[in-house]
């Protein structure tokens, strides 16, 4: 397998296809007289799948992964629905089936996105309905995903994670408010709301009222709108209705349990990602052509945490090892630990800054950090 047609982020400001196939990623060409950094990282990098033996997609541990996770979640579903617990159970059986979404998310969702499950594309394509499982748009977030971070980390107007909508300001070049003085201390609230978000308006509003010039250029296909609209009903369906129809919960139970899973989905998701990019160590780039080659830009704007944290990683889908990710995004996260070992090495030998917390809770700290420093300053 070769990575070099796979691994950097694509420099053309708009792509034909918002949601690329992995052979269509472009690959940055390096510039003569570069560093040698990036073509000896990529090598090692495909030494380690030299070895027929070891596939850059799912691994037994990957698939042992998506069995429980998709168990657990229709499990607690069976529960509730077979024994009818009182109030109390309930809630704490719905809250366990929130903590599978969210393990769904990171783990299967996000690698399915990626097509880093399977070399068939079908396999792919059908883990990633586990975003509408869960009650986002898979097309919407793969567009978002792909066109609108992975090609354009940290610029500001062009890198959606970095949309604070006013609320925030994350980076240098947006302008500051008053209220952002105070970001820092309503974030993690604020980052609950992250999938309640996603649900009810942010979908929505990217498909009828764009902002990102790329969306409102793009004809979405007839069966996504069908699949929005079919994908949020089946969900607030099963999540709050058949409760309150089928076994007679009370609805403010109901809703203030479905509150509690979205708090722990929201801000769960929120701090795996933002931990990666918005620390006060990250670089923001002012323009796509200010690294020569694609690897230094991942360098620069990306961060790790918790790489040896076996734990973290399993829980995480490997995004704490967000450099390997962004290098390697078509390669399954179950992979990320042995490749990031590769990559401080080899940025270790050629003196390229590598960016690590050794703690999730240090990088969410630098995260605040930056939100404190952004609020305060121009």
């Amino acid at each position: 397998m070769t990575f070099e047609t796979e691994a950097m982020i694509a420099q053309e400001p708009e792509t034909a296809d918002l949601v690329p196939p992995e052979a269509s990623v472009v690959p940055i060409i390096e510039s003569v007289g570069a560093s040698s950094f990036p073509k000896v990282l990529r090598r090692r990098l495909d030494r380690f799948f030299a070895d027929p033996s070891i596939s850059p997609k799912a691994d037994r541990a990957m698939w042992v992964k998506i069995a429980v996770g998709l168990a657990v979640l229709v499990g607690t579903w069976i529960v509730l629905y077979t024994f009818r617990p009182d109030s109390w159970k309930f809630v704490a059986i719905y809250l366990l089936g929130g903590l599978a979404q969210t393990f769904l998310l990171l783990n299967i969702a996000h690698d399915s996105n990626h097509n880093a499950i399977s070399s068939r594309p079908l396999v792919n394509k059908t883990l990633n309905y586990v975003f509408d499982l869960c009650g986002i748009s898979s097309y919407m977030w793969r567009i978002l995903h792909h066109r609108g971070h992975h090609s354009c980390i940290n610029l500001h107007g062009e890198d959606d994670a970095l949309s604070g909508r006013g609320i925030f300001r994350f980076t240098p070049y947006e302008s500051r408010a008053p209220w952002h003085r105070f970001q820092h201390i309503y974030a993690l609230f604020l980052y609950a709301m992250f999938s309640l978000d996603y649900v009810f308006v942010r979908d929505f509003q990217h498909f009828f009222l764009p902002t990102h010039g790329y969306l409102k250029r793009t004809k979405h296909p007839l069966r996504e709108y069908v699949t929005l609209f079919a994908g949020k009903a089946f969900y607030l369906t099963y999540m709050l209705i058949l409760p309150v129809l089928v076994l007679g919960k009370s609805p403010l139970l109901v809703a203030g349990a479905f509150l509690l899973v979205h708090l722990i989905v929201g801000l769960s998701v929120t701090l795996v990602f933002q931990t990666t990019h918005t620390i006060d160590s990250t670089y923001f780039p002012a323009d796509r052509s200010e690294f020569d080659n694609g690897v230094y830009h991942i360098f620069a704007t990306t961060a790790d945490y918790a790489t040896e944290n076996p734990l973290v990683g399993w829980l995480a889908g490997g995004l704490n090892h967000h450099i390997v990710h962004h290098l390697c995004p078509f390669v399954c996260h179950t992979h990320y630990a042995p490749l990031t070992r590769i990559v401080k090495e080899t940025a270790e030998e050629f003196g390229v800054p590598y960016r690590q917390h050794t703690t999730m809770t240090q990088a969410i700290r630098h995260h605040l950090i930056l939100l404190k420093q952004l609020g305060n300053e121009n």
